[in-house]
């Protein structure tokens, strides 16, 4: 008997300890071509946890692993909105394609947070119609702070009429708290640059004592507000920002391969006041936006990953930015292509290194791709037409089921030359993951040389003259002009956007 108690007490504890998110949902009148991201909120980089297909009927269905609880990303269609999740929940996600994910449903394990959570949102709304900011900021600094305490109490005792309401986790409800003095703080630091601007941004210009002292009251727990709130980190950036533009100005003087992230970089060394963990998520934030994206020259990316490994210190931040930059990046050219799982249309197993002693390029690619049937497929065939001779093609399904890839392949690459392999799982698959794979880098190409040794980075755009230039290299051709402008999948900023939203707060609206 005291076994099968014990067995249970682990049973239990596992399920308590799991990360497991599993989710099932329905967006009436939605597309299947559509698909829905779940990405940190909290986090430093804006890699997707997981994408999933809808069904033609609108359902769909999956698991990922929740580094965290807390809010996270919906991403659909375009846009965006926060949820709340813990792991080792079990939930269902309604609503329709018209409104979704602006407006949802959540049933399940995560409905009351997410019930307290919606309807503080809804307040905020409202109420925020109700507020003439720019007329608060024409007042005087005493009397701007008690409106912002006003607003400050107001929304807190929403906070607590809601907890009563819905007794949600204490989790949401300390999230949404920090969230609520984070809001304020950002109309503190709107109405400091709007009145040093008004000051013409005299190096004498000061605030008032009862300014001050309630600024640092809202941030009486900075760590933990940092670690939780994008728009938390936004401020403390927004606060930075005229005296980091005095220091960039005057050590960038006469430079021009300096890149942003070490004028950063070396503007918080001399920022004893600043803690370690906000000089790690503030320095993170600003690399990601400035200097992490597939135009940055191999030159910057070198410095960028020696400030990574040198002067960021916290582990999971580190290993976050690692991981966005060899995401967009790719391999270290001469790295080896490694070997993952991938099976032909007959069910047999297929390896990248069969093509060992010719060239071949990897195309990664998706059904449910935009434009991928109109866009990619017609200069795909002109690429492979003209290299076919001197190197070989793998084209490397990530649609989510083995049936969809033969449909998919059929129809798409039928008289195209090259090998057509599935990945087992789509973007969940063996080879998604070792190559850095996700939604918005599909189509992605990927030369390797006949060594076996990868000969580019990751490309989304087969006109983009860098590729051709590797492809006429590797095979000795000399190719007619691509069209640059054939761009094929993303916007590359999509690689570099914070992962949290700009959910609605107190609207800064003029009446």
């Amino acid at each position: 008997m005291k076994k099968y108690l014990l067995l249970f007490v682990i049973a239990i504890f596992v399920m308590s300890c799991s990360k497991k998110v599993e989710v099932t949902g329905k967006i009436a009148g939605s597309s299947p071509l559509e698909r829905i991201e779940f990405v940190e909120a909290s986090g430093v980089a804006t890699l997707p946890l997981a994408n999933f297909g809808i069904t033609k009927d609108g359902n769909f269905t999956g698991t990922f692993e929740a580094p965290k609880n807390g809010m996270y990303v919906i991403n659909y269609a375009g846009k965006q909105n926060l949820i709340f999740l813990k792991g080792g929940q079990k939930l269902n996600i309604s609503g329709n394609s018209a409104t979704f994910p602006n407006e949802y449903v959540v049933t399940g394990d995560a409905k009351s947070d997410n019930d307290f959570f919606q309807a503080c949102q809804k307040f905020l709304t409202t109420y925020g119609q109700t507020l003439n900011i720019q007329q608060l900021a024409a007042s005087d600094e005493a009397a701007y702070v008690k409106a912002m305490q006003k607003i400050e109490a107001d929304i807190n005792k929403n906070i607590e009429e809601n907890v009563k309401k819905f007794n949600p986790g204490k989790e949401v409800v300390e999230w949404k708290k920090i969230d609520a003095k984070t809001a304020i703080l950002n109309l503190l630091v709107n109405y400091e640059m709007t009145k040093k601007q008004m000051s013409g941004n005299n190096p004498s210009f000061k605030l008032a004592k009862v300014f001050t002292d309630y600024e640092t009251k809202l941030q009486e727990n900075k760590d933990t507000m940092i670690k939780t709130s994008p728009f938390y980190r936004q401020y403390l950036l927004t606060k930075m920002s005229t005296d980091f533009q005095t220091f960039a100005q005057a050590k960038a003087q006469g430079k021009t391969d300096i890149t942003t992230s070490e004028l950063f970089n070396e503007f918080l060394k001399g920022k004893k006041e600043v803690s370690q963990i906000e000089k790690d998520y503030l320095l993170a934030f600003v690399m990601a936006q400035s200097d992490m994206h597939p135009q940055t020259p191999a030159a910057s990316t070198d410095k960028i990953k020696k400030i990574i490994e040198e002067d960021i210190k916290d582990a999971t931040i580190k290993a976050d930015l690692k991981k966005m930059l060899f995401t967009i990046g790719g391999f270290k050219i001469g790295d080896d292509a490694p070997e993952a799982s991938l099976v032909k249309q007959d069910g047999s197993a297929y390896k990248l290194s069969e093509n060992k002693g010719k060239p071949y390029m990897i195309v990664f690619y998706a059904s449910w791709n935009p434009y991928i049937a109109e866009g990619t497929m017609p200069v795909l065939k002109e690429v492979v037409n003209f290299y076919k001779s001197k190197m070989n093609f793998v084209f490397v399904n990530l649609d989510d089921t083995k049936d969809q890839f033969t449909k998919t392949s059929n129809a798409l690459l039928k008289g195209i030359p090259g090998t057509n392999v599935y990945g087992d799982g789509g973007l969940n698959s063996d080879i998604a993951k070792k190559y850095g794979i996700y939604g918005f880098k599909l189509p992605s190409f990927i030369v390797v040389d006949k060594n076996g040794k990868v000969a580019s980075r990751s490309f989304v755009n087969l006109g983009d003259q860098d590729l051709i230039t590797i492809l006429d290299k590797q095979t000795g051709l000399s190719a007619p002009k691509v069209d640059p402008a054939a761009q094929l999948q993303i916007d590359p900023s999509a690689l570099q956007q914070q992962a949290a939203p700009q959910v609605e707060k107190v609207p800064v609206e003029a009446k």
